[in-house]
């Protein structure tokens, strides 16, 4: 491996991954927002949001706040909001749902007159307010939420809650596609179900989609082996799902989760033999640093080549305005690597996406003491925008509340002079992450073009 200072590592990753344009003046944000018609200079709009800031979700959760800072700074520094100063309110719940109430309680008793849009990070707190937001009429933006959290216990009823990423089991139903359509990668295709208990965990492995993906060839094991983020050992969970033939093993789990099952597939010694997927969020780097705790037989990362999707530009996509100007804002406000991440690039264009929303909201109602959640949501339904330019399109179709493009991506690892991707831990990028650890830099390489997922929450 070639050992670099963490300085000139980072400025190597910056450089080689996200910025072309590095030695040339500041870029500006490539958003083509709606003109204003209103001028709101002296007024304050807030962004309010709450979620598992300490908790499981922790690794994924805190890079929000940190765009969330850096979002509203700088649309403070370049005219706000109509002239409006953005601002945003948070609270830790830690992943407890009796938290996730006290808050909500909290909220709407101290902001209720403000409180029009709301910003959640979870499964299980979309489905504990799906009912309230709608009764206290709040629009409600989530990167991903459930069938139920987004479209009612029938899944066919849109709530007041829009999500920026597509439904898990219709990311499942995408992975699928992508496994039929490749028979000499995936020749006798199998999938086993590993991963967490509760809304989130279990999103994908419904019977809706687990008969999209045998109609297309693609056998799956019909019960999932569940275990726990506080659990350390889920050997016998894998080797249940082996001993039935799993070829793939595909989880809804963050962080830790990936990491876990990786490391269990390679201390079976079987990681030639098994392929590793997930959801979008199997993509994040928490999982590519924390999947470097076990190493394969060749030396690389126990995560190296696992599935998952990407319904948004990343971050080595360098080519594309939109990431050079999050990873300009990254690196102007010393975020660290682990930063670099699918929260941090998500919630900056969440915040991009909700300036964009209020513009033609207000615009359409006249003010900001006139415009309410009802009015917000009107909006989300007919708008169609390029986040950021284009790193991803904010557009619902009718009857939607989920995002309907998705690609199929694997996480790999930077060579080391960031040519291509590595292939033996002699020729990977390293750095050091501050503490003495040298680690190795994950990348993300889509291996689609975007496509239309399916739709497979149910009721059809």
């Amino acid at each position: 491996m070639k050992k670099l200072s963490l300085y000139l590592a980072l400025t190597l990753v910056l450089v080689i991954f996200a910025m072309p344009t590095f030695a040339q003046d500041m870029l500006d944000n490539p958003a083509v927002h709606t003109e204003c018609e209103v001028d709101l200079t002296g007024e304050t709009i807030t962004l309010y949001h709450f979620g598992d800031l300490s908790g499981a979700y922790a690794f994924l959760t805190q890079p929000i706040v940190a765009a969330f800072d850096d979002g509203t700074a700088w649309f403070n520094a370049h005219g706000g909001i109509c002239g409006a100063e953005f601002v945003h309110v948070f609270e830790d719940t830690g992943g407890d749902l009796e938290a996730t109430q006290s808050a909500y309680d909290r909220f709407t008793s101290e902001y209720g007159d403000d409180l029009d849009l709301l910003v959640l990070y979870s499964s299980p707190d979309s489905e504990l307010l799906r009912e309230q937001v709608a009764e206290d009429e709040i629009t409600v933006m989530i990167s991903a939420g459930s069938v139920e959290g987004l479209y009612g216990e029938d899944g066919q009823t849109p709530t007041w809650l829009f999500a920026t990423n597509p439904l898990y089991i219709n990311q499942f139903g995408s992975f699928c596609d992508y496994v039929a359509a490749n028979p000499d990668t995936f020749p006798d295709p199998v999938i086993g179900h590993i991963t967490w208990p509760g809304a989130f965990g279990q999103a994908a492995a419904t019977p809706a989609g687990d008969d999209y993906c045998t109609n297309l060839g693609v056998e799956v094991i019909d019960d999932a082996e569940i275990f726990l983020p506080t659990d350390t050992d889920i050997l016998t969970q894998v080797q249940n799902l082996l001993d039935q033939g799993a070829t793939i093993l595909y989880t809804n789990t963050l962080a830790t989760g990936p990491a876990l099952v990786a490391a269990t597939v390679v201390d079976l010694g079987v990681e030639d033999d098994v392929t590793l997927a997930g959801v979008n969020w199997v993509m994040d780097t928490s999982v590519g640093i924390l999947g470097q705790r076990a190493l394969k037989a060749d030396g690389m990362p126990s995560v190296d080549g696992m599935y998952g999707s990407i319904p948004f530009l990343w971050w080595t996509e360098t080519s594309e305005p939109a990431v050079q100007f999050v990873t300009q804002e990254w690196a102007a406000n010393e975020r660290t690597l682990s930063d670099r991440n699918i929260a941090y690039l998500l919630s900056w264009g969440s915040v991009d996406a909700i300036v964009e929303t209020y513009i033609q909201t207000l615009n359409r109602v006249g003010s900001l003491d006139a415009l309410t959640g009802a009015d917000l949501r009107e909006t989300l339904e007919g708008i169609d925008y390029a986040v950021l330019g284009g790193i991803w399109q904010l557009v619902y179709p009718e009857g939607y509340r989920d995002a309907t493009a998705n690609r199929i991506a694997q996480i790999r690892f930077a060579n080391a002079d960031g040519s291509g991707v590595a292939t033996s831990p002699d020729d990977v990028m390293t750095i050091d992450d501050g503490q003495g650890n040298m680690l190795m830099v994950p990348i993300v390489v889509p291996v689609t073009e975007f496509q239309e997922a399916p739709n497979l929450r149910g009721g059809e």
